[in-house]
Formats: structure tokens, C-alpha cells, sequence
């Protein structure tokens, strides 16, 4: 997915036959990420697995039946300790990394919102 927020690419577009444009494949984009799988990496190193709801305009991602990930101990038979959320919002200010779960066309086609609007 491209580092570039939705709500960042819309404020460059000059006029508003573009932005209603540019807001309608975002949006068109968005609708094909609803209900997959994504795996979002937050700043303190944590991870969270669960499926898409939704985006608002700052970037804030909302999951449901979600499962959260943290690092332990080395010294712990598993390095990875996990525990059920359910439903959560992540802050964009937070959010490093984000995957979802689709087969490799449907990721060049995600790829490419960024590089439509630079």
C-alpha cells in the first residue's frame, strides 16, 4: 500500500472536477479493502491482525476481530505473545506498516493509488 495518506494526495488536487474525481477512486479503492484480512505494524512495535472496516479521513484505521501481537522476553518459549481485541482503532500517527491480505494483481492495483495522484 502507498505511504501516502488519502487525505494528504486530496488536498494537492487543484480543481474540484479533479478532487471529486480523485475522491471517487479513492473511495472505489477503499470498498475493495472492506472485510480482508490486514496486518497493521504500530511505532511501539506491536502488531495487529484483523479484518478492515473502515478509514476516516485523517487515516485512522478501524479492524474488527482483531488479534494483537507484542514482543517478550527472549527467555519465553514463544517470542511473540497475542491476546483478542475485537475492535479497534488505529491512529495514522501511529501506523508504520500496513499489508492486507490479496493476491498479487490486487496489490499492483493497490500500489498504484499513490503513483496516480504524484
Amino acid at each position: 500500500m502507498s505511504t501516502k495518506e488519502p487525505a494528504t494526495c486530496l488536498s494537492e488536487v487543484g480543481s474540484s472536477n479533479q478532487l471529486e474525481t480523485n475522491n471517487s477512486n479513492y473511495v472505489s479503492h477503499v470498498k475493495k479493502l472492506l472485510h480482508r484480512r490486514m496486518l497493521v505494524g504500530i511505532s511501539d512495535g506491536r502488531f495487529f491482525l484483523g479484518t478492515f472496516y473502515c478509514v476516516d479521513k485523517q487515516g485512522n484505521i478501524i479492524l474488527q476481530d482483531v488479534v494483537e501481537y507484542r514482543s517478550t522476553r527472549r527467555s519465553a518459549p514463544s517470542p511473540m505473545e497475542q491476546r483478542v481485541l475485537g475492535i479497534i482503532l488505529i491512529p495514522s500517527s501511529c501506523r508504520k506498516t500496513c499489508h492486507v491480505d490479496c493476491s498479487i494483481e490486487e496489490q499492483l492495483s493497490l500500489m498504484s493509488l499513490g503513483e496516480q495522484n504524484s
